[in-house]
């Protein structure tokens, strides 16, 4: 115990200071795709080699309507090595109230061809809140409708457990989640909030219906990750 302790002592403190500075990702890690949609000149290609039709298009009166939905995103990088114009970021944040705060489009005017002739409404700017304004929100949120912090059962209704590392690390000395005063528990009947990974399963079904009735009310349901929220790369889930 007390080697525990020295070793303990000697690390110091190494919970990072995120969200009130830029989370410390490796310039390495592979984040969402970015589209310069302004000089995005055929929509095509990528969407034909996307897994998930993350980006789908649609054609009509000359007008081709085109999106990214972030969604159903697996970050392959596929779209980006048959189009210039598509990058890959390290960007983590992607996490929004609603799920069509993952889909972006614009429309073009289309040339004979198929091809982009111009830009004639884009996505919106990068205008969302910041991490830390949304944290400030959802802790008086919570505050007002539940009355005290949060407490998570996770469910895994079928992922690969990609999103269970994440959610661990969550716990973890270096994000210590509960320092916002959100917890997990062991038992749906002591949570607020079910937080779903996985495109749910048919042998999953069931229990993560039985999770969700036992779960009191006022209950909310978060799902993670693009299995979650799409089916992602398993295809059409119970959404």
């Amino acid at each position: 115990m007390f080697e525990t302790l020295r070793q303990s002592l000697k690390t110091g403190v190494v919970t990072t200071s995120y969200p009130q500075t830029p989370p410390e990702v490796s310039s390495r890690a592979r984040g969402k795709p970015e589209i310069d949609w302004a000089n995005w000149k055929d929509a095509r290609p990528a969407a034909a080699i996307c897994p998930t039709a993350a980006i789908e298009f649609l054609d009509q009166d000359a007008t081709r309507t085109a999106a990214l939905d972030l969604g159903k995103c697996i970050f392959c990088g596929l779209c980006a090595e048959v189009d210039t114009t598509i990058r890959m970021t390290n960007q983590c944040e992607l996490s929004t109230r609603r799920r069509a705060g993952l889909k972006l489009s614009a429309k073009y005017r289309l040339n004979p061809d198929g091809t982009h002739e111009r830009l004639l409404d884009g996505p919106p700017g990068a205008g969302h809140e910041s991490v830390e304004a949304l944290g400030r929100q959802l802790e008086s949120r919570i505050h007002a409708v539940l009355g005290h912090s949060l407490h998570i059962r996770e469910v895994d209704a079928g992922s690969c457990n990609g999103c269970e590392v994440e959610i661990h690390g969550l716990n973890s000395p270096v994000y210590d989640l509960e320092r916002f005063g959100i917890h997990f528990v062991a038992s749906p009947r002591h949570a607020d909030m079910l937080l779903v990974t996985g495109p749910v399963t048919r042998n999953m079904e069931l229990a993560l219906r039985k999770t969700y009735e036992a779960t009191p009310e006022p209950r909310l349901v978060v799902a993670v990750g693009a299995c979650g929220c799409s089916g992602g790369i398993f295809g059409v889930n119970y959404k």
